[in-house]
Formats: structure tokens, C-alpha cells, sequence
């Protein structure tokens, strides 16, 4: 959830009036991204990693719509930017995975497992099969089979994960990973969410220059993190200090940060980066906005995690702070924000105007369909403006709307040592009616790009 200010300049007005320029849905014809790159985009810190595709896996076989379907089940790997590997199961069967993809650690909260009231038991099985569980004949004992092969072990650990993400009748096709997946799914407990790597809370701050804005405080199972102050800090003068007001490079679990801004500073914004390294905690998400299958950790090497926090300031007048989160309890989007200026802030938002009194925070719930691209702009008082962009992916099952375009590609080897010409529709999503859908994403493409001339014509 992080946030990005463009900087405030300009007389203050005593009331912002924000206008939303645009509610975009667009198809994936690719496995480019929905949201526009300069946007802001929901990610609350952490890994960052580039999906890249199935290392260790075996078959298993869907029995849906009085029909039996062969896909591939198993380990996906990616590659964690700035450093480092994760393996991963997929808790999304029926989406398709986009090549490439890049994907960010994201709270259950934000994805499918969110409204699971199983989703503790898929990290049960995660904790105790493979890869955590990497002593095969151990692994094989307690489920009762004679002996186990890492690709028996990564199909068996997927099918019973599939079971409780997706509510699938899915089988492995070999006898002993089936008896894992049994082993797995009826052993399974709940457990509790992991906590994430690394996050800033909160993500946006705001006040006069001249003091201390904040404290955003730091959240990680790291043993220390890098702290890297404003690009501009050498022109600004903005530091970050702790709360004595002594200059920051390095910080733990629970430490509190401060923007410290000259009291003859010109009204503007900046932000702070903390990095670390460190094993992301297995039982994390991991979503991307390119629609790409949502995964779940299942194992981390020492890896690169970070996170950026952001802070606005003005002389007088309003002073906002804003940021989002995903909220797929709602099926919507929560934008949060903060006014700690001497005015109200006040904005429109989807028709509906909203007020945020001085010293208070407000949290407006913003609907949105499934798997629909979301491109808000609220602008605010002294220039501010500030842009929201993603994708609302909170459920298993594509859209029948068919904004979620399924893209096909080529098949997977089933199992090791062979090729198939079956779907993998773990891998890839595969679905009979991809031609329909890509035909309709063209057209939603067009007509959401005609909305957005339209509307930034009317604000010039």
C-alpha cells in the first residue's frame, strides 16, 4: 500500500475538490500489466519477484462440468528482484498464469484467501509437506505410502492446497502423491496468516514543515533494514531522524521513523525506502496486477524486501495524506486518508463528495467488479494529486463478465520426462472460450483509453 505524492505548490485554497479521472476496464491480451506504470499501485512492501513458471511438478486430473481435465501440479520458482528465489504453490486454478509476471507479497486480506475460512489449513500443508518437508521418506511414512519422488511430492502438496483454495474435485494421477494429498488434506489445521517481511505503517504522512512528520513504523522479521532517505534530501533538507531527531541509516522490528522538514521548506512531498535481506515468511501471498494466478509461498532463500513510505507538507490550508488497500471482503477498494492541515479536505469521489474534518481520518470504500483495472486520480489543494491504479483479483473463479482474459500458451511438459498436448491450465489457464474474450478486452481497451482522452480534454 504504498503512496506517492507530486508535490504541492501553489496557492492554498481552504477546500480540495478531487476529481476522479477515470474507472478503466481493460482485457490482458499479454502478460503485460493492467495498471498503467506510472500509477500507484497497492503493493504494502516486501518481495517483489518475477514469476518463472513450474520447476518441480507432476499431473492431476480436474473432474469438473461432467468432464475430466489432465494439468500439471507442482512448485512454481521466481526470482525476487534485488536478490534471491522463492518456490511457490497456486491458489487460483481457474486463472491463468501470465509468462513473466511480476508479483508482489500481499496480505490474505487482498486475495482470495481472505474470504477463505480455510485458507489456515493451506498453510498447514504448507509447513508440513514439501519443500519445508524436504526428508521424502519421512514425508512418506507419515502419509502411509511406500516412497515418494520430489515430483510426487509437489503434486500431491498442490491437489490438497487446490482442495481448500479452490474447492476443486482434483486428483493426482500417481497413486502415491494421491495418498499424499489425502494424508495432507484431511490432516490439515488452521493456522494463523504469517506476518509480513517487511511493511511501513503507515504508508503516507502529513503536516506543517518545521517539526517532525510522522512516525511511520517499521515492520519486519529482518534483523535490521537500510534506510535511504529522499532522493533530493541533499536540496530539500528533508532527513530521516528517529524521535530525538538524530539522523537514521539503519532501523529493527518496531522502530519509528520521522520525516524531519526545514521550517523555510517550499510546500512539496518526499519518500523514504527501507530495504532488507531475509527470508519471506512461508504462507505469504502473492498477487500480481496482470491478472496472473495468485500463489503462496512455500519456501524463501535469503531475499530482498523493501518498502517505501511518502510525506506532504504545506505551509497552511489542507494537508492530505492518501492511501489504498484491496479489500476483497468488500469487493472493493479502500482509500484511506488523512488531513492534518487547518481546513477540511474535501473531495469527490464516484459522484459522492467527501469531507475530512482537520486531524482526522476517513476511509471511503470505493465498489468495484472482479477482476475489473481501476484507475483513480484525486487531486487536491497546493497541486496536490495523487493516482491510484490496479486490479481487483479476489476470487478464484475468472469474471463472467470477461474482463479477466485467460491467455493460452504453450503446454507444459505433465510430467517429468514427457510432453503432453493436454491443457495446462494450472500454468497457463487455458479456456475454450479465450478467442471470445480477447475479442472483448480489444473493445474495452478502446473505449477505456476514449474515456480517459475524454476526461483529461474536459480538465485542460
Amino acid at each position: 500500500m504504498l503512496s506517492a505524492f507530486s508535490g504541492f505548490s501553489g496557492p492554498t485554497r481552504v477546500a480540495a475538490a478531487a476529481l476522479v479521472t477515470g474507472l478503466v476496464a481493460a482485457g490482458l491480451l499479454t502478460g503485460a500489466g493492467a495498471a498503467a506504470a506510472d500509477g500507484t499501485s497497492q503493493h504494502q512492501g516486501g518481495a517483489t519477484a518475477t514469476i518463472g513458471g513450474l520447476k518441480t511438478y507432476g499431473e492431476a486430473v480436474i473432474h469438473e462440468n461432467g468432464g475430466d481435465q489432465r494439468v500439471s501440479a507442482g512448485l512454481f520458482e521466481m526470482s525476487v528482484e534485488g536478490g534471491g528465489t522463492l518456490q511457490t504453490y497456486c491458489v487460483d486454478l481457474r486463472n491463468p498464469t501470465q509468462k513473466d509476471a511480476k508479483y508482489q507479497e500481499t496480505p490474505w486480506s487482498q486475495t482470495s484467501l481472505g474470504t477463505n475460512k480455510n485458507a489456515g489449513r493451506i498453510r498447514w500443508i504448507l509447513q508440513n509437506s514439501y519443500p519445508q518437508v524436504n526428508d521424502l521418506a519421512a514425508l512418506a511414512g507419515r502419509a502411509g505410502v511406500r516412497g515418494l519422488t520430489e515430483q510426487d511430492a509437489a503434486a500431491g502438496t498442490q491437489v490438497a492446497i487446490w482442495r481448500w483454495s479452490d474447492g476443486a474435485h482434483v486428483d493426482a494421477v500417481d497413486p502415491q502423491a494421491e495418498k499424499l494429498a489425502d494424508y495432507l488434506e484431511k490432516s490439515a489445521r488452521s493456522m494463523a496468516e504469517p506476518a509480513a517481511s517487511l511493511t511501513l505503517d503507515p504508508p503516507a504522512v502529513s503536516g506543517r514543515p518545521g517539526g517532525l512528520l510522522g512516525p511511520v513504523t517499521v515492520h519486519t522479521n529482518a534483523r535490521s533494514v537500510t534506510v535511504t532517505p529522499p532522493a533530493d534530501a541533499a536540496i530539500t533538507g528533508v532527513r530521516i531522524v528517529d524521535k530525538a531527531g538524530k539522523p537514521v541509516t539503519s532501523a529493527a522490528d518496531g522502530s519509528r521513523l520521522f520525516f524531519d522538514v526545514p521550517e523555510d521548506a517550499a510546500d512539496g512531498a518526499a519518500q523514504l525506502t527501507v530495504q532488507a535481506s531475509t527470508s519471506v515468511p512461508v504462507g505469504r501471498a502473492f498477487t500480481s496486477d496482470s491478472r496472473s494466478q495468485t500463489q503462496i509461498l512455500a519456501g524463501s532463500s535469503e531475499s530482498t524486501v523493501s518498502a517505501t513510505a511518502s510525506a506532504g507538507w504545506a505551509a497552511k490550508g489542507a494537508i492530505p495524506a492518501l492511501s489504498a488497500a484491496k479489500n476483497c471482503a468488500k469487493g472493493a477498494l479502500d482509500i484511506t486518508g488523512a488531513n492534518t492541515g487547518d481546513k477540511p479536505f474535501t473531495f469527490s469521489l464516484m459522484e459522492t463528495e467527501y469531507t475530512i474534518p482537520v486531524g482526522a481520518t476517513r476511509t471511503v470504500t470505493v465498489p468495484l467488479q472482479e477482476d475489473q483495472a481501476y484507475d483513480f486520480t484525486i487531486t487536491g489543494p497546493n497541486g496536490f494529486q495523487q493516482r491510484f491504479t490496479g486490479v481487483l483479483d479476489c476470487h478464484t473463479q475468472p469474471a463472467a463478465t470477461g474482463n479477466a482474459v485467460q491467455t493460452l500458451s504453450e503446454p507444459s511438459p505433465a510430467s517429468v520426462g514427457g510432453t503432453t498436448t493436454d491443457t495446462n491450465l494450472a500454468a497457463t489457464g487455458g479456456s475454450a472460450i479465450t478467442p471470445l474474450i480477447a475479442g472483448v478486452a480489444i473493445g474495452l481497451v478502446v473505449i477505456g483509453g476514449g474515456v480517459l482522452v475524454v476526461l483529461r480534454r474536459r480538465e485542460s
